[in-house]
Order: C-alpha cells, then structure tokens, then sequence
C-alpha cells in the first residue's frame, strides 16, 4: 500500500497532440517517458522521486496497452543492470532512483554500463536528495557522471524543461552510445505547472520482439581487450558526439544581453532562484527577463568548451553558482579559461558558500555580493530592494526546542526499542548498529539506540568487527525493506557463512515503509501484481540460521523484552535472529481510516480504542514518556497546588495501539494508564445505559459536592 495513489492522476497520462497536461513534476516525467517511446521502466523508491515508482506502477495499465515492460527492482543495482537491454538492442530503457545512495548502490552496474556504451536510449532518472529538505549524507551524484563518464542533465525547474530534458536524454544518448542521467531535484520533483502534451508512442522495438531476435556483440563485452577499447571510444567517439549534439540542439541556454561587464553561469537546477534573487534586486522581471547575462547549464557534464569562452567574451568577471561540493564545475570552467589564455575573472566558492543548500537568501546575498564588488554600477535598483536593509532575526535555537525526525503515533518499532532499553538495564550498553529506514529514529532520544549506519540492509554487516567474542553480544537493527534491498545477501548471508555469534533485529512492519509504503516480498496484503507473503524467517532458514525467533505483536513489549533477553544469554552456536512483526501503524491508519469514516456514515455501530491516564493515580515520574516517547503523549499541569509535577497526559491524535500501557505494564511503572472505547452509532440498549450511568454519576458528583467544606462565604 504505497503512501500515495495516482490512479485518479494517471488518467491524465492518456492525453494527446495538443492537449494541456496540469501536475506535478513526478507526473509530467511518466507522461514524457510515454510520448518518447520507452520500452522498459524499473527502479527503486526514495524521497524525492519515491512517487515516481508509485505513479508507474499505477499506471502499468496503460504501459501494457503501449507495449512497455514495468519492472519493480529489488534494489538500484538491480534497476541499473536493467537497462543492458538498451546495449544491444535499440530500445529506449528508463530506470529511477534516489540521488546519491541509489547512484551509489547502482555504481557497478553504471560504471559497466557506460563502459560498454548503448544502442538504445538509456535514461537513469536521478532525484537529487541535496539540502535542508534531504534525508540522507550530503553528497552530488555529479561525480559519478564523471567517474564513468556518462552524461548528467540538471534542467531547470519548470515543467516544459522537464519534459524536454527527458526527450532530449534519450537522443543525446543514442547520439553518443551513452547512457545518460537526469537530476530532478526536491522542488522539481513536485513543482507543479502545465505543458502541451504529444501522443503517447509505442517501442519502435519493444523487449517482446527483441527477445523473438536475440543479439550479442562480444565487443561490448567489459573484458579485456574490449575495456580497453572502450575507454578510447570514450574519448574519441562518444564524447566528441555528445558535444556536438548539445552545442548543435542549444541543450544549455543563454539569456539576457549580449554584451555586459559581469555575468553568471549556473545550473538548471538553480535558474528559479537566481531568477527570483535578480527580481529583488531590481535587474529582472517576473517573465524572466534579466539584465545581467545567464549561461544556464541544463547539461552539467560534459561541459562545452566552446560555449562557455564564447559567453565570457567582453565580460571582465563570471559567477558560477554551483550548489554542493566539491564546486567541480568551477574547476573545470577554470581550466577552460587557463587553456584559452583568458583574462576573465571566475568567482564561485568564497562570495557563495562551499556547502549548503542555496536557499533564496543565501542566493540573494551571494550574487549582491558579487554585483557590488564586479559591477556596482549595474545596482542602481538597491536603493528600491526592499530586503536590503535585512531585519535582525534572533536566535531561535536558545528558545525554541529542536525538533528531529521520530516514529510515528502508534509507531509498531517503538515498543520494540523500549524492550530494548529494559534489557539494556539488566545487561549494561550494548553494541548496536542501525541501518537505514524509520528504526534510525531509535538512535535519537528517548531510546538512544544505534550508533551508526552504514546503508540499506547493511546493519548486521556493520557490527561484524565486534562479532569476535566479547563480554556482551553486539545488536544489530535492520527493517524489512533492507532485508529483502540487500541485508539477506550482504548482512544474513555473511554473518551465517562466518558463524556469526551476533544478534540481529528485523523489524518487520509489512512494508518498504520508509520509502512510502510499497510492498515487498514479505508484506501481507495480496498483491495482483507482485509476489507477497513470503516470510523473513523462511529465508533465513533458507541460509542456513537456525536461530530464529519470531514475534508476531511488538506491542507486547514484555514479551520483546524476554525474547531479546534470550538472543543475548542463550548457549545456541550461530546468529540469533528476531523477527519482529507488526503493521506499519501509518499503512494501517490509511487503510482502515476511510473504511471507519464510511461505517459511521452509514450509521453502523464502530468502536475507537482511545487511552488516558488518570491524573489522581499518576505519580508524574515521567518513566513512560522516557520508555515509549509517543508524540500523543505530552506533560499536564494540575491545578491542585499539592501536586507541583506535571502529570502524564494523552492527547487526541492517540490511535489506540496500547503500547503506552504495554510499556507501563513491563516497566512496573503505576497502573495510571486506562483504556476507553469510543462507540460511534451505539446501539438502543447501548443508549439507555450510558444515561443510566451519567444520572447515577451525576447524582453521586452532586451528593459529594453538598459533603465538602464551603469556605466561600469566610469573611
């Protein structure tokens, strides 16, 4: 059950010659892969470009009526290895994935790949996760492009250059018989906007009819000799045709005057907001048209030559906006300007920061500081900028809290790490690696719990330098989503062949959940499409680990507790592995939500689970808060001027998962927590008796009001 569903979206997907496509960019990418004839469509979900996966597997529908084979991978390496069928056959193949890590994941395919070179369009859609909105390390996939020399497109952020950007990567790849990878960053990817649609296109070819007339070509092959070869048609085939493809069809653009003392080369991704930085300061419009000259890279690598000396002529200094690091597009414009003997001067890093997302005001005061020092008589419009003067903002960190990410309300791994602390009580800190999806959040108070990551499915394989003995058994963390990703081979794999003594957690919530709720191979649900409800622990028996425990409720955190206790103390050789198995409660919400809100509609009777804690009984010692750290539960202060600690309180986003209570239960903590059933449409009987009660209560409230001393008439 993905986050989202497109399905009503999709429909929009079957528009033709002259029609008027409005959304956002996720869709406008799937709508241009139809009209430029992909064959074949993979990849692997991760914010930003999750959506994209989620919009092509609801439109495969469509991609069968046109011919074109959907493939969900299994990881990104899995998605890149896909697109061999553009090396010998002249399909045009499309896989996604997330910026950086997935490029990372997707290395040796890629690298494989770019050496052997393409006949048919190979497209990798890449959602650059850099900046304050990013989830992940803080790296480009630029250098990867580099690396292996494939082509790297940054467009700007509008809809008709996204989809541009899509044509033109297919024909720039067939051009150069290399693959090509477009960067759509956060905001492209849900910026929002219209461009005029064409008739979706089937294959020219489609993998169907390629596999009825298989071919092969032992020079394509990666083994020496031919790797050899490969690196010299690089330089002297594929390079020289992709420049001249992208000089001869203007990928990158020029706007503004022609001649003007100062001007600035960016990349696409960056147009809107040196665009927008160039309005407040009076030097362009809200059409885009500026007084100071722009070289807006859409195609960050390779980088033209030719193009570049031609747009600093006249010019006596040029600013590269370049976000990230290493800046290597300034270093290369650098070069450029040595080898031709230029007097030009480069800025770049040092009036803009190294690193960092370019925000508006960081772009506003970098290019202000660049204008004021190299041309400041083209700022007469500062008088007027109305955010010159800037106001003085206070220090936000010394009064308002910070607030990191964390599990969701009724979150099903909260209970699991609160087992964990318990057991950490009895047998000191332990060793314990995480890895990636929502478990990393156990690493952040209240639980403190993983100390570091090393990539998706990776957990186990990180602790294996501690797995040599020692006083205390190192704990390794891993989801479901990295389990079947890479951990069985990487991780499970590794610590069964080395006879790990490890413990390792599988938290098992039924979903790639943090990617945004896809299935995976050991989901519940029935699934007519892929193959669900192979269990995690058939697998691991399937490898040879005998240890195995299985936990089908982690809110029942004493018995999490218990089972954790026994991975660490047992005498049993081998890894100990625990599956610990309950629904993503934010899958569970958006699946039985709407079925609720259509039972009370439809006046049938409903029961809503809710939880409180009664003030008189709660003692305010907080241990629950401590061990569970659910956002629904908060501090109250009473009233009551014996009582000087505020007490527990549960808010109304509780979604009734009991484990406040669990926790309280296993901690020995006091029985303030109580347990409240809602009922929506109660029945007849139902009614009379709950006003019975309230004349009975109400009657016993009264009673004891008339007993208590009346000090109100004290003079």
């Amino acid at each position: 059950m993905a986050e989202r569903s497109f399905k009503a979206e999709v429909e929009h997907l079957r528009k033709g010659e002259g029609d008027t496509f409005t959304g956002e960019g996720i869709l406008a990418i799937t709508k241009a892969l139809l009209e430029n004839g992909v064959g074949y469509v993979g990849g692997y979900q991760g914010a930003p470009i999750s959506h994209l996966m989620d919009v092509l597997a609801d439109a495969e529908d469509l991609m069968s009526e046109l011919g074109i084979r959907f493939e969900a991978n299994a990881n990104e390496a899995a998605a890149a290895a896909m697109l061999a069928a553009s090396v010998h056959y002249p399909i045009r193949g499309a896989v996604t994935f997330k910026g950086s890590v997935g490029v990372n994941v997707a290395s040796d395919a890629l690298a494989n790949l770019a050496s052997s070179g393409v006949n048919g369009g190979a497209l990798i859609i890449v959602g650059e996760d850099y900046g304050e909105g990013s989830s992940i390390m803080q790296e480009r996939s630029h250098s990867f492009a580099m690396k292996s020399q494939f082509w790297l497109l940054d467009p700007r952020p509008n809809l008709p250059c996204i989809t541009k950007a899509v044509k033109d990567g297919f024909e720039l790849s067939e051009a150069s018989n290399t693959p090509v990878m477009l960067m759509v960053r956060i905001r492209s990817c849900h910026v929002t906007g219209s461009f005029q649609t064409r008739d979706n296109r089937r294959p020219k070819l489609s993998v169907r009819e390629a596999l009825s007339n298989p071919q092969s070509d032992f020079a394509r092959v990666v083994l020496p000799p031919m790797s050899f070869a490969h690196e010299q048609d690089k330089i002297k085939n594929r390079w020289p045709n992709a420049e001249k493809f992208i000089r001869e069809r203007q990928l990158n653009e020029v706007f503004g005057p022609k001649t003007a003392p100062v001007g600035l080369v960016l990349q696409g991704g960056m147009y809107n907001g040196v665009i927008r930085a160039l309005q407040r300061l009076g030097l362009a419009d809200i059409w885009g048209n500026t007084e100071v000259p722009l070289y807006v890279l859409n195609v960050t690598y390779p980088l033209i030559s030719s193009e570049f000396l031609e747009f600093c002529e006249g010019k006596d200094q040029v600013l590269v906006i370049e976000e990230g690091q290493p800046e290597f597009i300034e270093q290369q414009l650098s070069t450029f300007l040595y080898r031709a003997g230029s007097q030009v001067k480069l800025r770049g890093k040092g009036i803009l920061p190294m690193a960092g997302e370019y925000t508006g005001q960081v772009m506003l005061d970098g290019i202000t500081a660049f204008l004021k020092e190299a041309a400041p008589q083209m700022l007469p419009a500062l008088v007027r900028a109305p955010n010159e003067d800037k106001p003085q903002i206070p220090d936000l960190t010394r009064t308002v809290p910070i607030r990191p990410p964390g599990f969701c309300t009724g979150c099903p791994e909260r209970p699991i790490f609160a087992a964990m602390k318990l057991v950490q009580k009895e047998t000191g800190k332990l060793q314990i690696s995480a890895d990636i999806g929502c478990h990393l959040f156990a690493s952040l108070p209240p639980f403190e719990i993983g100390g570091a990551t090393m990539g998706y499915g990776l957990g186990p394989a990180a602790n294996a330098a501690f797995d040599g003995g020692g006083e205390r058994r190192p704990v390794a963390i891993i989801g479901d989503g990295g389990f079947w990703h890479n951990g069985l081979s990487s991780s499970f794999t590794n610590m069964a062949f080395n006879k790990s003594d490890g413990v390792a957690v599988i938290v098992d919530n039924y979903y790639s959940a943090a990617t945004g709720g896809q299935d995976i191979m050991s989901s519940r649900a029935d699934n007519p499409t892929k193959a669900t409800k192979h269990p995690i622990t058939k697998a691991l028996k399937g490898i040879g680990i005998d240890w195995v425990r299985q936990v089908d409720r982690t809110y029942d955190v004493g018995r999490m507790r218990d089972v954790l206790r026994e991975a660490l103390t047992t005498d049993a050789p081998g890894p100990k592995v625990i599956v610990a198995s309950s629904e993503c409660m934010l899958n569970r919400q958006r699946r039985e939500k709407p079925l609720t809100a259509q039972a009370i509609k439809d006046g049938r009777r409903v029961e809503a689970p809710r939880f409180g804690v009664d003030e008189d009984v709660c003692t305010g010692d907080h241990a629950c808060i401590r061990l569970s750290g659910c956002p629904s539960l908060s501090l109250k202060k009473l009233d009551d001027p014996l009582r000087d600690d505020p007490v527990a309180s549960i808010d109304q986003s509780c979604v009734g998962c009991g484990n406040c209570g669990e926790v309280a239960d296993a901690a020995v903590l006091c029985p303030s927590f109580y347990r409240a059933d809602v009922v929506h449409n109660p029945t007849k009987w139902e009614q009379r008796m709950g006003a019975f009660r309230s004349r009975i209560i109400g009657w016993l409230q009264a009673r004891r009001a008339a007993r208590r001393l009346d000090f109100g008439g004290a003079v």
